[in-house]
């Protein structure tokens, strides 16, 4: 069922609602910087046109089963033109779909959004704009770059660098802009940087005023480059930059120069301008992500696995049935614990099924994934959150003690031997279905042949399978992190050996291991 836009009238033609599309801003790219009322549009999307700008990240917000559609990147894909754009805008909400126009920024700077509004307009579709924060306004926070200042700057003008296609270049009134009595920031102004900055000092703006190069703002690899007026386009030429970037021009960006001497507060994070490869599970990588991104990393998800319902749900339907019959119901994984409670409020409606039954989880996350049940696990190890650990604590009581283990379709058999062995009556149900991935995105796969990814991480035997198939020598190309021993002992015996180990088997474990390498 489409979503309503708070913006229409209950029902349309035939009860179904209307259509409509939501203009919304980005932000410059840390995902971070995405409003809620942004947010909340991409979680009610049918559809998602989105700028090749806008991180990648932000579109894992979008609903689930919601159509992402890139626009175009320059010098890799077509560049599709503005009157498709808004032919597709009209067309998708006439068909009664949600739509969500993901743009870099903020859409009403330099981002077309007056066209958009006006197509749409004249289509009779109903639409929101949705603000986002500009590169401008997030350089000043991002880079330390002052933007006003009592003493130097009471006005910000925001210029494009760019003019339109067939348009003179001399629209833009540089005497003015010379004597602007503020500051200046150029927006789309890399490729023409020494026609405009020779038009600024030409019209009398002084050659040594403070500049400086902002690229890829609030961007893991953001670049920061103080210079002059002057100095801008040799600057930029020397270093051979690309876009995005913008240049802010004036005596307040002398100001900050106290800030930029021991460098920024973005760029001093312990992992910024590192890349980290994960290859969880798509879904399951968000938080590791979030959590490497807060630290200053670049983070790429590649999944080497992909986890699914089980071929069939007979033997766990069984059990669903019969759990009165168990002392213990075991975990060695938070994904047991999601598709096992799944299947059992699905068949059963409530967690009393359980009834007297306790819980024994295999460590802090996957007794994290039990308590999102509401559930408190009876049993966790200390230390040591692997198989191992579980059944030792376990064995004590296994005596007569009759055992449910929730796991997956694949992985050691440890646990249950453990427990049989020492006499306990254990019965396996598999309730997920992990699978290998065969083919990695291509990008990735150039960017580890490049050694552009410093660090790539292994959570589990089954992944290091799956990534030295996917990646095989290349792997050498970057540094292997791995969760646990058992993790480590598989990557050897693949001939991998790992360059560090958590030395606490979780995700802040992981994290831990690649803060105390980085060098």
């Amino acid at each position: 069922m489409t979503p309503q836009s708070p913006l229409l009238d209950q029902g349309g033609a035939g009860g179904k609602s209307p259509g409509c599309v939501y203009l919304v801003g980005a932000g410059p790219g840390d995902p971070g910087l995405l409003t809620l009322r942004g947010l909340e549009c991409l979680r009610r999307a049918d559809v998602v046109l989105y700028d090749y700008l806008v991180n990648p990240r932000i579109l894992t917000y979008a609903a689930a089963g919601a159509e992402l559609v890139c626009l175009g990147r320059h010098g890799r894909d077509r560049i599709v033109p503005q009157a498709e754009i808004n032919n597709r805008m009209i067309a998708e909400a006439r068909a009664g779909r949600c739509v969500v126009r993901l743009k870099g920024g903020d859409p009403a700077i330099f981002a077309r959004a007056a066209e958009e509004a006006q197509a749409l307009a004249e289509a009779g579709v109903r639409f929101e704009i949705v603000p986002g924060i500009t590169a401008a306004l997030a350089a000043s926070s991002y880079a330390e770059v002052a933007l006003t200042h009592r003493d130097t700057a009471s006005a910000v003008a925001l210029v494009t660098g760019h003019q339109q296609e067939g348009e003179p270049a001399s629209t833009l009134d540089y005497a003015a802009l010379a004597a602007f009595p503020g500051t200046l920031v150029f927006y789309m102004g890399v490729t023409t940087a020494r026609h405009w900055s020779n038009a600024l000092i030409d019209a009398g703006r002084d050659a040594a005023t403070p500049a400086v190069i902002v690229r890829r703002c609030s961007w893991p690899d953001q670049q920061t480059i103080h210079c002059t007026l002057g100095t801008v386009a040799d600057d930029m030429a020397s270093r051979k930059l690309r876009p995005p970037a913008l240049v802010v021009v004036g005596d307040s960006v002398g100001s900050a120069a106290g800030w930029a001497a021991s460098g920024n507060w973005f760029e001093q994070r312990p992992l910024f301008g590192r890349t980290v490869l994960v290859t969880r599970p798509a879904d399951q990588s968000i938080e590791m992500c979030d959590q490497l991104a807060e630290l200053g990393a670049r983070t790429l998800v590649q999944p080497a696995i992909t986890i699914g319902p089980p071929p069939d749900w007979q033997s766990v339907d069984a059990a669903l049935t019969r759990l009165h019959e168990f002392d213990w119901l075991v975990f060695s994984s938070a994904n047991g614990v999601q598709w096992f409670f799944h299947r059992l409020l699905e068949q059963h409606g409530d967690l009393r099924r359980l009834g007297n039954i306790k819980l024994a989880a295999i460590g802090p996350q996957t007794a994290a994934a039990l308590s999102g049940f509401h559930l408190k696990a009876n049993m966790v190890p200390a230390e040591e959150y692997r198989a191992e650990s579980l059944a030792a604590a376990l064995v004590a009581q296994s005596k007569g003690q009759r055992f449910l283990l929730a796991r997956a379709s694949r992985g050691r058999e440890l646990l249950a031997s453990e427990l049989t062995a020492a006499g306990g009556a254990v019965t396996q149900v598999v309730v997920y279905q992990s699978d290998d991935v065969t083919t990695p995105d291509a990008e990735i796969a150039a960017a580890l042949t490049e050694g552009q990814i410093d660090w790539l991480t292994v959570t589990s035997s089954a992944i290091a399978r799956s990534v030295v198939n996917l990646f095989g020598e290349t792997l050498r190309q970057t540094r292997l992190v791995s969760i646990s021993p058992i993790t480590s002992a598989t990557l050897r015996e693949l001939g991998h050996a790992p360059a560090i180990e958590a030395t606490e088997y979780t995700t802040a474990g992981i994290i831990a291991a690649i803060l105390r390498d980085k060098t």
